[in-house]
C-alpha cells in the first residue's frame, strides 16, 4: 500500500516538477514570478481537444500543442512583459500583468471551448505491470519516463549548452552579460520557449491521467507547482524538481492518511512552513543586496 502511494506521489509529482520548472527558468533569468503559467499549461492541454476535433490524430495534435503553447508564451513576454522592462517598471507591475494576462487566457479558453470538463484520450496504453503485491500502471510508467527524459533534457540545456550558458550569465547580471556578447533578448525569448512547452508537455500527463482538461485545471495545479519551486529555491533546477516531488508526494500521503479533501490543502501549508522557516527554499541562496 506504501508503495503504491509513493509511486502515485512520485508520478504527480513529477508533473509538478516540469511545471515548477517553468517558474524557475524565468524568475532566474528575470527575477519575475510568472503567474499566467498555469493558465499555459491548461492552453496546452485544451489545444490537443482542440486538435483531435479537427481529425488531428493524438500525436499529430500533441506535438502542435508543444509547438504553439511555447510561441504563445514567447508572445505574452513579447506583448505584456518586454515592454514593461524596456521602460524600467517596478517588478510589481509585471507580475500584476502576468496575473491579469491568465484570467484573460482562461477566459479566452472558456469562450472558445466552454467551462465544461471535457474527456481526454489517453496516450499511454491501458493495463498495468505486477511487481510483487504492486501494481504499476502504464499510464504511470509512461509519465515518470517522459518526465524524467524532459527534466534531463532541459538540466542538459541550462548547465551543458552555449544558450544555457547565456542564461546562466544573464541571470548572475543582465547587462554584464550583454556587455560581454551575451544575445539577452534571445536568451529571454529561448526561456519563455522552453517555459512554454514544458507546461504544454505537464498539461498532456496529467490531462491523460485524470481523462480530461477544462479551461481553470492551471489554477490549482499552477499554484502548487509555484509552491514546489519556492520549496526547492525558485531560480534553481534541480530545486525545483525536488520541491515538485515532494509536493506530490505529501499530497498523496495527506489525501490517504486525512481523506481527498486535505489533498490541496498540503502544498500551501508547505509553502508556508517553508516561506518561516527558510524562506529561499531548500536549495536557494540568500540574496545580497546593495543599500
Amino acid at each position: 500500500m506504501f508503495i503504491t502511494q509513493l509511486i502515485n506521489g512520485l508520478t504527480l509529482g513529477l508533473t509538478y516538477a516540469l511545471i515548477a520548472v517553468g517558474y524557475s527558468l524565468v524568475f532566474g533569468i528575470l527575477r519575475l514570478v510568472n503567474f499566467s503559467y498555469g493558465s499555459i499549461y491548461a492552453f496546452g492541454a485544451n489545444i490537443i481537444i482542440f486538435m483531435i476535433a479537427k481529425d488531428f490524430g493524438l500525436f499529430p495534435a500533441v506535438l502542435i500543442s508543444i509547438l504553439v503553447t511555447g510561441i504563445v508564451n514567447v508572445l505574452i513576454d513579447k506583448v505584456a512583459l518586454e515592454p514593461l522592462r524596456n521602460q524600467n517598471a517596478p517588478s510589481i507591475a509585471s507580475l500584476i500583468t502576468t496575473i491579469g494576462v491568465s484570467n484573460v487566457i482562461t477566459n479566452l479558453l472558456i469562450v472558445f471551448f466552454s467551462s465544461e470538463k471535457k474527456s481526454f484520450p489517453s496516450i499511454f496504453p491501458f493495463g498495468s505491470v505486477q511487481l510483487g503485491n504492486i501494481f504499476v500502471t502504464y499510464t504511470q510508467i509512461g509519465m515518470l519516463i517522459i518526465s524524467l527524459l524532459l527534466l534531463t533534457f532541459l538540466i542538459y540545456i541550462v548547465y551543458k549548452t552555449k544558450i544555457g550558458l547565456g542564461m546562466r550569465a544573464t541571470e548572475q547580471n543582465a547587462k554584464a552579460a550583454l556587455l560581454m556578447g551575451v544575445d539577452v533578448n534571445k536568451v529571454i525569448k529561448t526561456t519563455f520557449l522552453l517555459a512554454g512547452m514544458s507546461a504544454a508537455i505537464a498539461g498532456t500527463l496529467v490531462a491523460s491521467y485524470y481523462n480530461m482538461a477544462y479551461p481553470n485545471m492551471g489554477a490549482v495545479s499552477g499554484l502548487k507547482a509555484f509552491a514546489a519551486a519556492v520549496l526547492g529555491g525558485i531560480g534553481n533546477l534541480p530545486g525545483s524538481i525536488i520541491g515538485g516531488l515532494s509536493v506530490g508526494i505529501f499530497e498523496v500521503v495527506a489525501a490517504t492518511v486525512l481523506g481527498s479533501e486535505y489533498r490541496d490543502s498540503v502544498a500551501f501549508i508547505i509553502l508556508i512552513v517553508v516561506l518561516l522557516i527558510r524562506p529561499q527554499g531548500i536549495f536557494g541562496k540568500k540574496g545580497i543586496y546593495k543599500v
